[in-house]
C-alpha cells in the first residue's frame, strides 16, 4: 500500500531532507547537499518564503519512506511570465511508478487547489538552488550546485505525464596547451577603450561587501531573460552569499568595473568540493568537513558558479575579459579542468565561449512540464 503524507513533524522533516543520502549511499557520484540548508526549508521565516510558498511530501510502501517531493509556488516568476505555475523540487523515489505517480498526484492536487494551471521542474526557489534533472553523463561526479539522479527517474517523470521543455548542458573546459594572445589583445584593448578596470580587495570578506550589489545587479540585467530565473530579495541575496562563503576563494573570482566603479562584468569559479562533502554527508560540523579548508586553498577542479557581461559591454567584445579569466584559471598550477555548470541548450553565445577551449559536453539536464487544464 502506497500513503502519501505531508511532511509536518520533526522527524518527517529528517526523512525527507535525508532520504537522498540513504538512497545514495556509497554512491561514487552523488554529492549531497549542506543538511542544515535543508532543514532550514522548513522554517516558516526561511527568506524564500518571501515571494514563494511551499508544501513538501514523504510517500511511503510497506511503512518505509521510498520517496519524495517538494511543490513550490513561485509568486515573482508567475507574476513575470503571466503564468500559473506550480514547480517540483527534491524528487526522489524507489523505482516504483505508482510510488512516483502518487508523489506527482500531490504535487498536482495542491496546485489545483492553489488555482495553478501548469506544473514543472526540478526548479527551486530560484536559479541558483539545484534544477533539472540529469538525464545524461550518469557516470560522472556531480557538482555541489546540481543535483544527482539515477537513469530511472526520467521515465519516472515521463510516466507521470510530464515532457520535455528545456534542456541544460554541461561541459568539462580543459586547459589550453598554448595562451591565445588573441583573446589577451581583445581583453586589453576592450579594457583601453571603455576605462575599465579590475576590481581590487584585500580578502573575500572586502570582496563580497564591496562588491555584492554591483554583482547582483549584473546577474538580474543578464540572467532575468532566461527560463526559470526570478530577481532575488535581499534577503535572498544575503542568503546565497551565506551559503556559498565558505567555498569562495578570491584568486578564481574578477570583478571588472567602469571609471565610477559600477560593475559592468565579473565571473566567479568555486573550488570543486564534491569529494569532501560525499564524507560529510551534507553535515558541515562533520570532523571531515576541515577538508573543505584545503580543497578551497588548492584545487583541482574548479565548478565555474557565474559570470555575466552587461549587454552594452558584451556587444563592444567585452566577453573577451571572461576568456582572459578563464585562461587565466586554467592556467594555475594542478588545476584538471574547470566544470561549467548549466548552460541552457539555446544559449548560442555562452556555448561558442567553450569553443576557444579543449572541451567536452559531459552531462545534460532537463525540466518538464505537464499542463493540467
Amino acid at each position: 500500500m502506497i500513503e502519501i503524507k505531508e511532511v509536518k513533524t520533526r522527524k518527517q522533516k529528517r526523512q525527507f531532507v535525508d532520504l537522498p543520502n540513504k538512497m545514495y549511499k556509497n554512491n561514487p557520484y552523488f554529492v549531497p547537499a549542506l543538511r542544515l540548508d535543508e532543514m532550514n526549508l522548513f522554517k516558516p521565516k526561511n527568506v524564500n518564503y518571501e515571494d514563494s510558498e511551499a508544501k513538501f511530501f514523504l510517500a511511503y510502501k510497506d511503512k518505509k519512506v521510498v520517496g519524495r517531493i517538494a511543490a513550490i509556488i513561485q509568486k515573482t516568476y508567475n507574476k513575470k511570465t503571466g503564468e500559473k505555475r506550480v514547480r517540483f523540487s527534491r524528487f526522489d523515489c524507489i523505482d516504483d511508478k505508482e510510488v512516483a505517480k502518487a508523489l506527482f498526484d500531490a504535487v498536482e492536487n495542491y496546485a489545483r487547489e492553489k488555482g495553478m494551471e501548469i506544473v514543472h521542474g526540478p526548479l527551486g526557489f530560484n536559479d541558483l538552488d539545484r534544477e533539472a534533472l540529469l538525464i545524461e553523463g550518469f557516470n560522472h561526479l556531480s557538482t555541489y550546485e546540481e543535483q544527482y539522479n539515477f537513469p530511472y527517474y526520467q521515465s519516472l517523470i515521463e510516466n507521470a505525464g510530464y515532457e520535455k521543455e528545456v534542456d541544460y548542458l554541461e561541459y568539462k573546459i580543459f586547459p589550453i596547451k598554448e595562451r591565445d594572445e588573441r583573446i589577451d589583445r581583445i581583453a586589453n584593448a576592450v579594457m583601453k577603450k571603455h576605462n575599465l578596470h579590475v576590481g581590487t580587495a584585500k580578502n573575500k570578506k572586502e570582496f563580497i561587501e564591496k562588491y555584492k550589489e554591483g554583482l547582483f545587479k549584473v546577474v538580474e540585467e543578464v540572467y532575468s531573460p532566461l527560463y526559470g530565473t526570478v530577481p532575488f530579495t535581499d534577503a535572498v541575496r544575503d542568503q546565497i552569499i551565506s551559503q556559498f562563503k565558505l567555498f569562495l576563494n578570491i584568486n578564481y573570482m574578477v570583478i571588472f568595473c567602469d571609471e565610477n566603479e559600477k560593475v559592468v562584468a565579473f565571473g566567479f569559479a568555486i573550488p570543486s568540493v564534491s569529494k569532501v562533502l560525499q564524507n560529510t554527508r551534507g553535515r558541515i560540523l562533520h570532523p571531515k568537513i576541515l577538508g573543505i579548508i584545503k580543497a578551497v586553498r588548492k584545487p583541482e577542479v574548479l565548478d565555474l558558479a557565474l559570470t555575466g557581461v552587461l549587454p552594452e559591454y558584451r556587444a563592444k567584445g567585452a566577453n573577451a575579459l571572461i576568456l582572459q579569466f578563464m585562461m587565466a584559471q586554467l592556467a594555475t598550477k594542478n588545476l584538471k579542468y574547470v566544470e561549467t555548470n548549466l548552460n541552457l541548450e539555446d544559449n548560442v553565445l555562452i556555448q561558442n565561449q567553450w569553443k576557444n577551449f579543449p572541451n567536452i559536453n559531459h552531462k545534460k539536464r532537463r525540466v518538464f512540464v505537464k499542463k493540467l487544464v
